[in-house]
């Protein structure tokens, strides 16, 4: 399965079994020198600039975002 498809389908989740995911994501991240997780965050942040450049993602502002995903995890 390709990345895109990988995440597509998780997004598909509800919202526990994607926190369940990303917790053991993060910690599969534990084995990983600090320039490596640097170099993934690094790589995360021009993805998500690219998508904002885009358009393909809207931004929100924090007070919406925030309310939002607290309504989600009830």
């Amino acid at each position: 399965m390709k990345p895109n498809e990988l995440e597509s389908q998780a997004l598909k989740l509800t919202p526990k079994k994607r926190a369940r995911l990303a917790r053991k994501l993060l910690l599969s991240l534990d084995s990983l020198s600090e320039a490596e997780i640097e170099q993934l965050w690094a790589q995360e942040a021009v993805r998500r600039e690219a998508e904002i450049d885009s358009g393909r993602v809207k931004l929100v502002p924090a007070d919406k975002a925030l309310r939002q995903a607290r309504q989600r995890l009830q």
